[in-house]
């Protein structure tokens, strides 16, 4: 895989992420959403040869990280970037004493849930009718990670 690195994300970020998220998603945030988000929640980028190819957003409160979002730019899905993505993201949740890490996931995102379980997360449940869709609403699988001090990188 070619050298990646990573780094925080500020408001400069916000053009460059508001691309990637219309790009990869058919119903993406808005960018009043992502400009929140990068104003408040920990925001982690992951660039390729200084150019930004995917973000993480996660909110820690107390001893619990929520994955609000991870995306890989299109052009760059399938290689491993959001695997180490997401790796990186819970290495920053266990550094803030993170004992869990949650997340919702798309019910039909078959992909982002198969890398999840061989992430070790565990699914604990399902949220009817979380997600805007095309067609109404459709479900979120809620998955969960234990974090202890086994896992600290």
């Amino acid at each position: 895989m070619t050298s990646i690195s990573f780094r925080d994300l500020c408001k400069a970020d916000l053009d460059a992420v508001l691309n990637i998220e219309r790009r990869a998603y058919p119903l993406p945030w808005s960018q009043k959403m992502l400009e929140t988000s990068l104003g408040k929640d920990d925001c982690f980028g992951v660039e390729r040869a200084g150019v930004l190819i995917g973000y993480a957003f996660v909110s820690c409160v107390l001893d619990e990280a929520h994955l609000l979002n991870i995306c890989i730019d299109p052009a760059y899905a399938r290689k491993g970037f959001g695997r180490k993505l997401l790796q990186y993201t819970v290495s920053k949740a266990i550094q803030k004493q993170a004992n869990v890490f949650f997340l919702e996931v798309r019910e039909s995102n078959r992909q982002a849930i198969d890398l999840y379980f061989s992430e070790g997360f565990n699914e604990v449940g399902v949220r009817p009718n979380y997600y805007p869709a095309a067609q109404g609403k459709e479900n979120a699988v809620l998955m969960t990670l234990e974090l202890s001090v086994d896992l600290q990188v």
